[in-house]
């Protein structure tokens, strides 16, 4: 009997030896697994983020930062010096130096401000954004505030000016990109890691830093939004019946300044020829003078312009190779109705009351006006 119980708990505790080395073969191959798995994913650029007790890991490209996920191209950036302030946002700092020494702050940002419904903040690494390949260099971006944004799939684009005050010339380095910056939940900053190198910006004799710790950074912000209103500009130059022709009779006895042909229509306006039998101006008692008009019930817009090249002419009624058609050209741009352009001395009198030359035949004058280009222009909403 003795020995029986003797063997009953052999084998239990035999039992008991197997469980406990299982459990513990299976805690050193799952910390195993995690110590390799670790170094690996932190190696790739991946973050651990702690959610109710639980390991996640996030891809670089799921971070909200920076502007390295957008690499500036030096031709598309643009420098330059200007005596206005910024007009979104102004930084002054008179205590750099202490801010640049100091081993726990990275990056100053400034409170919000308002610009296009949106809330901004300044961004200022002085020792460089090293992150965004900015280090020995002054970095600057501009961040909006997640909370303005109406939706998680709301973008905002924005154009990005930053400043830096040279006091030695009383004006603003500036720096800007030629694109522009897309803003949304993914990507809440953007600017440039290498405005100025650091030792530039602390040399006193360049401006940048002066009265001892003094600087001042600033920012303009424009908010791009699609247009509303726009015009489409466009210029004929075929029409089916491109010339006007007009009879004059018994052109001796007309004894009145100023003359209208009929209303004709070409290029989708209605236009006539203005003649003073007699001149005017400078061609009064001397010459012809001659005008195309656009007629004065044409509608009109205020800001509205139409360009037209043409020529008007004075024909010639006889088949003859010495005294050919007079013409003169127009390109002007009219701005209303019931204005003109032509000429004031188109020909002179003596020339044309000349029988020998065949502009005046049976008292009857024949002028002309032949349409090669005119335009129009559409806009929307109309």
């Amino acid at each position: 009997m003795k020995s029986y119980y003797t063997y009953t708990i052999y084998v239990v505790y035999l039992l008991f030896c197997l469980l406990i080395t299982s459990a513990s073969a299976q805690s050193l191959i799952r910390q195993s697994t995690d110590d390799r798995n670790t170094p690996l994913q932190q190696e790739n650029g991946a973050k651990a983020v702690s959610i109710l007790g639980e390991a996640h890991y996030l891809d670089k490209d799921d971070l909200e930062i920076s502007s390295s996920d957008y690499k500036v191209s030096p031709s598309n950036q643009v420098t330059g010096m200007r005596s206005r302030p910024p007009m979104s946002y102004s930084l002054k700092m008179e205590s750099f130096n202490t801010l640049l020494q100091s081993n726990n702050t990275e990056r100053y940002e400034s409170r919000p401000f308002p610009v296009g419904g949106y809330n901004w903040s300044l961004i200022v690494y002085p020792n460089g954004n090293r992150e965004d390949s900015g280090s020995g260099f002054i970095s600057l971006y501009v961040a909006i505030d997640n909370s303005t944004l109406v939706s998680s799939h709301q973008e905002v684009f924005a154009d990005l000016r930053f400043y830096v005050f040279k006091r030695t010339e009383r004006k603003f380095f500036t720096v800007q990109d030629t694109n522009v910056w897309r803003y949304n939940i993914f990507k809440t900053m953007w600017g440039f890691p290498r405005v100025l190198p650091l030792d530039t910006f602390r040399n006193p004799s360049n401006g940048y830093l002066f009265n001892g710790d003094h600087c001042e950074f600033g920012v303009d912000v424009t908010i791009h939004t699609p247009f509303q209103r726009s015009e489409l500009f466009t210029v004929a130059r075929n029409f089916p019946n491109p010339r006007f022709t007009w009879n004059i009779q018994r052109f001796s006895t007309l004894l009145g300044e100023t003359y209208f042909s009929d209303v004709f229509s070409i290029g989708g306006r209605n236009w006539n020829i203005q003649v003073h039998p007699s001149g005017a101006v400078t061609g009064e008692g001397r010459a012809l003078s001659m005008y195309l008009l656009l007629n004065a019930n044409e509608r009109f817009r205020p800001y509205e312009k139409i360009y037209v090249r043409a020529q008007l002419r004075v024909l010639n009624q006889r088949a003859s190779s010495q005294w050919r058609t007079i013409e003169r050209p127009i390109d002007h741009w009219f701005t209303g109705p019931g204005l003109g352009w032509g000429y004031d001395e188109f020909v002179p009198l003596a020339d044309l009351r000349d029988p020998e030359r065949g502009y005046l035949v049976n008292d009857k004058l024949m002028v002309q006006v032949e349409m090669e280009a005119i335009s129009s222009t559409r806009y929307f909403p109309s």
